[in-house]
């Protein structure tokens, strides 16, 4: 089976934000998070995000991510302003261009690790052959090929994460979010998968924002930038 990969002579914009702010409540007090916020992400271009713990890093990719309406300013993903679509061409938009990774894997405990991927293939409404192909595809890049058959109660750490990292990219969205993808892991371990996961990613000439408290892992990526006081600064 052939990777379906974005073309790599292209360099337009993924992911671009204008103007976003987001507010929260504390009683009858607004604390702004994020004030102002212009990003763009072009193909295949991978962006860290670093800050402080509180400094709103999750909240950025959540909006960026559709999964947090209520902000101000303009969000265009891959072409696309999601500001007036109802809410199924909304899911779909997700469900189609953007891929998540989050610190901790959510992974299905009685599905193994090939199942778990495959599904995010088959709630799009592809073949159970054609996904399990994908699924195995894509777990041996990240070194499962001996796992595949494994549930995750079976799987150490970093296997488990490894999966749910295959099931976010598995579909080659245009722009993945990962938020502290392997935060949960010893630092031997994480850097391992990182740099498996870097590897993956850039062979499918995806895009990404991921988020990072690790400075030594956020040189790796293509761009860093720094989420201070709700702005964000090129580092």
């Amino acid at each position: 089976m052939n990777k379906l990969v974005h073309d790599e002579n292209e360099s337009v914009s993924i992911l671009s934000l204008k103007g976003v702010t987001r507010s929260f409540y504390q009683g009858h007090k607004a604390v702004d998070v994020l004030r102002g916020i212009d990003l763009e992400v072009s193909s295949g271009e991978l962006v860290a995000l670093i800050g402080a713990s509180g400094s709103g890093k999750s909240t950025l990719l959540q909006v960026a991510g559709l999964l947090d309406s209520s902000y101000d300013g303009t969000i265009t993903i891959a072409g696309t302003n999601p500001v007036d679509l109802k809410e199924d061409a909304l899911s779909a938009l997700r469900r189609d261009k953007l891929g998540f990774i989050y610190q901790f894997h959510h992974l299905l405990p009685d599905f193994t690790a090939e199942e778990n991927v495959a599904m995010a293939l088959r709630l799009k409404g592809i073949s159970d052959t054609v996904a399990r192909a994908a699924a195995k595809e894509v777990l041996d890049d990240l070194g499962m090929k001996e796992r595949f058959d494994h549930v995750p109660a079976k799987l150490s750490g970093g296997e488990q994460q490894r999966v749910a990292i295959a099931r976010a990219i598995v579909g080659n969205p245009s722009l993945l979010l990962a938020d502290e993808p392997t935060g949960n892991l010893d630092e031997e371990t994480a850097a391992r998968v990182f740099e498996l996961f870097l590897k993956t990613v850039r062979d499918r000439n995806l895009s990404a924002i991921i988020a990072t408290h690790d400075r030594s892992l956020a040189r790796k990526l293509d761009r860093q930038l720094q989420l201070t006081e709700g702005k964000l600064h090129t580092v």
